[in-house]
């Protein structure tokens, strides 16, 4: 499966060639903190657009998978190696911008509730990453051996921390908007 969007960000320069987002909107001096209210809204801005793109991702993900699976049972594992990798791209790129905007938020802009909201939703798409996986593995190891039981178990725990997982990160972005809101 080639990912041409994906591929393409993956070989551009990547977030941290782009110049840091409050750059151009940051306030000189006696510039009234409107200035930076606006900075932050638009560092805001640019991490809820980085989280739909990380949403896009996991769909390609998981769209990438259900087609390995489909190869089995000679699995084509190249192809899936190399969706693999530019996913893992995508992502390193997502979390590193993050990252940046956390710390621009804190040092720059003296929001340091906003950037521990950041920090908290990188911790869950971490472990949603990691579980993301593990589930993509026990699905596997169901379609390779079905009359294992223990399989199936495996696959519906993982779905269940998933959604938990989901749920929490959900739960974070929602204090991150009311957080943000309430400031303004």
């Amino acid at each position: 499966m080639r990912l041409p969007g994906l591929q393409a960000a993956a070989a551009s320069p990547g977030p941290s060639a782009r110049p840091p987002v409050s750059a151009a909107a940051a306030p000189g001096p006696g510039e009234p903190p409107a200035m930076t209210d606006d900075a932050v809204k638009l560092l805001l801005r640019r991490f809820y657009t980085l989280q739909g793109e990380r949403v896009e991702a996991y769909r390609l993900f998981e769209e990438g998978h259900r087609a390995y699976l489909s190869s089995g049972p000679h699995y084509d594992f190249l192809r899936y190696r190399q969706l693999v990798h530019e996913i893992t791209l995508a992502f390193s790129g997502i979390s590193r911008e993050i990252l940046q905007i956390k710390e621009q938020l804190q040092a720059e802009h003296g929001r340091p509730e906003l950037a521990q909201h950041l920090s908290r939703v990188q911790q869950k798409e971490k472990e949603k990453l990691e579980l993301t996986a593990q589930l993509q593995l026990a699905r596997q190891n169901v379609q390779d051996q079905p009359c294992v039981p223990a399989h199936q178990q495996e696959v519906q725990e993982l779905k269940y921390k998933l959604i938990k997982t989901i749920e929490a990160i959900s739960e974070i972005l929602q204090d991150l908007k009311y957080d943000s809101e309430e400031a303004e």
